[in-house]
C-alpha cells in the first residue's frame, strides 16, 4: 500500500492545510502501518507550470517526442506514476482567490493524460484512474456555500477527479479560519474529528 500526501500552501508554519494533512497522514498510518509514505510539498518545491515541451512529454507518444520533450519526460511521468501507484491520496488544498493554489493546478495538469487517466468514446469521456481513495483537506479563510458564488476550489477538484474516474473524493473543510484564533482552532478541531472518522 502507498499513501501520497500533497501539500500546496505557501503560508509556512501558519498553514492550516498542513496541520490537517499531517493529521490525516497520522490517521492512515495508524490504520496501515505497513504503508509506504510519499510526501510532496509543492508549496515549498513547486512543479513547473506546463510549457510546450512538458505538455508534449505528457500527452504525445514517446516516438513523437522532441529532444526537449525527451529531456523532461522522466520527471513529468514520475508525477503521474506516483499518483497511479497510490492507494490513498491526501491533498492539502487551501483556497487562494476562490480556487486552489496554482501549485495544485500544476500537479493536476500532470494527472489528466489522454489514454492513461481518461479516454473518449462515443458515450463521452471515461475516467481510467479509479480505484484509489482521495481525501481533500479544504481550508478557507471565509465561509462559502458549496457550488455557490466565489467557490471554485472544491468544484474544480471534484469535477477533475470525476473526469479521471474518481467519483467519490472526500472533502473535509476547515472554514472561517480568517475570523480569528478561536474560529481557527474550532475549524481545525472539527476537521480533525472528521478525519478520525475516516
Amino acid at each position: 500500500m502507498q499513501i501520497l500526501r500533497i501539500d500546496s500552501a505557501t503560508t509556512g508554519d501558519s498553514s492550516v492545510s498542513r496541520v490537517l494533512t499531517q493529521a490525516a497522514l497520522d490517521h492512515f498510518r495508524s490504520k496501515h502501518p505497513e504503508a509506504r509514505i510519499v510526501d510532496r510539498d509543492y508549496g515549498k518545491a513547486p512543479l513547473p507550470h506546463l510549457d510546450d515541451a512538458r505538455t508534449g512529454a505528457i500527452r504525445l507518444p514517446q516516438d513523437q517526442h522532441t529532444d526537449a520533450m525527451k529531456a523532461v519526460f522522466p520527471e513529468e511521468r514520475a508525477v503521474l506514476d506516483e499518483f497511479l501507484a497510490s492507494d490513498i491520496v491526501v491533498i492539502g488544498a487551501p483556497m487562494y482567490n476562490f480556487t486552489v493554489p496554482s501549485q495544485i493546478n500544476a500537479w493536476m495538469d500532470r494527472l489528466g493524460v489522454p489514454g492513461v487517466t481518461f479516454k473518449y468514446s462515443e458515450a463521452g469521456p471515461e475516467g481510467l484512474a479509479g480505484g484509489r481513495k482521495v481525501i481533500v483537506l479544504s481550508t478557507r479563510g471565509g465561509e462559502y456555500q458549496q457550488d455557490g458564488a466565489f467557490e471554485h476550489q472544491e468544484t474544480l477538484m471534484r469535477d477533475f477527479f470525476a473526469f479521471i474516474g474518481i467519483t467519490d473524493p472526500v472533502f473535509i473543510r476547515a472554514e472561517k479560519i480568517g475570523f480569528g484564533p478561536e474560529a481557527r482552532e474550532e475549524a481545525i478541531n472539527s476537521a480533525k474529528a472528521e478525519i478520525a472518522s475516516l
